[in-house]
Order: structure tokens, then C-alpha cells, then sequence
């Protein structure tokens, strides 16, 4: 099989440029295989991340051909036509540390700026309560916080997010998706200071609702519905007093 072209971003925050290689075309490669052999092939220097390999972590994002991906799950053949190049950047919108490894720490705190810590209504010093509140997992709140909670904080939709390409004080669909997931927790009790954090300048309602975040999950959860839900309870408790 005909070699793949390949262009990979090389440098750090100060600065970079794409270095170009030729690696063998495989079968079912994926696109982290191929940054893998070149690593270990050609480039021993060259810096990213991985972890799990099978689509668990999320420690293996990059953008690929444009778009934020997870690359231990994308396959060549679905990015790339037999003789186009790959080309291979870290995520947007995060600092570079250097080639595809990002900074993932102001993607973490915007998780905590937006109230993503679990507080036991039941034990506000944070103790774990005595005994294991019983939710009925058909109940409309239970849907609804199961339906974000299987986030893993890959940042794949902040990098996809145009909002947070304009303003990097928007907390981001990630941190948002969180925070609505405990405002339907009923054994959450920190709702007051979450719903302030997240209806400032920076928050849910900054969101235009382009839905990349949407489209581009890996997991398929629906950030755009969750910064919808809490722009609806900002607006009733402001209408009915509850702010």
C-alpha cells in the first residue's frame, strides 16, 4: 500500500510549523496510530498524549483534518482519501505545550468556575451523607442529569466551540453540560451559587447555540441542550422570584 502523507504541528506556545512525513498505509489504522509510529519511528521527540487506546479516556484528542477528534477512535479511511494528507494539530482554543500535547487547565477550571463540585445537600461540610439517597431513575430530573453525565472532560466541544474561540472567559459546553447535570441532581444542594456562576457574561447565555458542541461529542451527549435548560431556569427563577 502507497505511503500516507502526513503533517503534524511541531512547537510550543512561543510558536511552531508543520513537519511533514510519510508513513505506511495499514489497514484499519487509526489516526493515533499513525502519530504513534511516528513517534516511535521517526520523530522520538515528538510530544501528545494517549492513555487508553479504546476510546475511554480522552487523553488522545487532536484536530485531524480540521476537526476535534478523539484519534484512538478515527479511523484513516474515514478522514482522508486514498493520497490526501493528514494533517494533525492539538486541540483549539487550549495553550500549547508543546507539539500535539494542549494545556488542559483552563478547560478545568472553567469546570470549577461553573460549579461542577458535587455538594451533598444533606451534608453541607461535604461529608458523605449516612445513608444512600434513593433517586427514581424515571423521574424527570434523574433523566435529565443521566442524560449529560457521562461526560469525561475530553474537551473535544471546547475545542469545537466558536464561542470560546472569541472569548476565552466563556466557561465552555463542557463545564456547562457539568453544571446542569447537578442542578437536576436532587441530592445536590450548591444550585444557588451555580446558577449565579453560570448566568454571568461568561456564561449560558453567551452561548449561540451553533451546536458544534453537539455534532462533534464523542460520546454523542448534547452540550447545546444542557446550556439551554439552564438559560430556562435562570429565566423562570428570575420570573418567578427565585433569584
Amino acid at each position: 500500500m502507497a505511503d500516507l502523507k502526513v503533517r503534524i504541528w511541531r512547537g510550543d506556545a512561543a510558536g511552531g510549523a508543520f513537519a511533514e512525513y510519510a508513513v505506511p498505509a495499514r489497514e484499519n489504522q487509526t489516526i493515533l496510530d499513525v502519530v504513534t509510529q511516528i513517534q516511535r519511528e521517526q520523530q522520538p521527540d515528538l510530544a501528545y498524549r494517549f492513555a487508553c487506546r479504546v476510546g475511554m479516556c480522552g487523553s488522545c484528542a487532536m484536530e485531524v483534518n480540521g476537526r476535534a477528534r478523539w484519534t484512538c477512535r478515527t479511523h484513516v479511511k474515514r478522514v482522508a482519501s486514498p493520497g490526501e494528507t493528514l494533517e494533525i494539530r492539538p486541540l483549539a482554543n487550549l495553550p500549547v505545550i508543546r507539539d500535539l500535547a494542549t494545556d488542559m487547565a483552563p478547560f478545568f477550571d472553567k469546570w470549577a468556575r461553573a460549579g461542577g463540585k458535587f455538594q451533598p445537600k444533606d451534608a453541607p461540610d461535604g461529608a458523605v451523607p449516612a445513608e444512600f439517597a434513593v433517586v427514581p431513575p424515571a423521574s424527570k430530573k434523574r433523566q435529565a442529569a443521566d442524560a449529560g453525565i457521562e461526560c469525561i472532560g475530553c474537551g473535544v466541544c471546547y475545542a469545537s466551540c466558536d464561542i470560546v474561540a472569541w472569548n476565552q472567559d466563556y466557561l465552555g459546553p463542557a463545564a456547562m453540560n457539568r453544571a446542569w447535570t447537578l442542578v437536576n441532581d436532587v441530592r445536590d444542594g450548591g444550585n444557588k451559587e451555580r446558577l449565579d456562576a453560570v448566568s454571568g457574561d461568561a456564561g449560558c447565555h453567551s452561548c449561540h447555540s451553533t451546536q458544534s458542541c453537539t455534532e462533534r461529542c464523542p460520546k454523542n451527549l448534547d452540550p447545546s441542550s444542557a446550556i439551554a435548560g439552564l438559560k430556562r431556569t435562570i429565566f423562570w427563577d428570575s420570573l418567578l422570584g427565585r433569584r
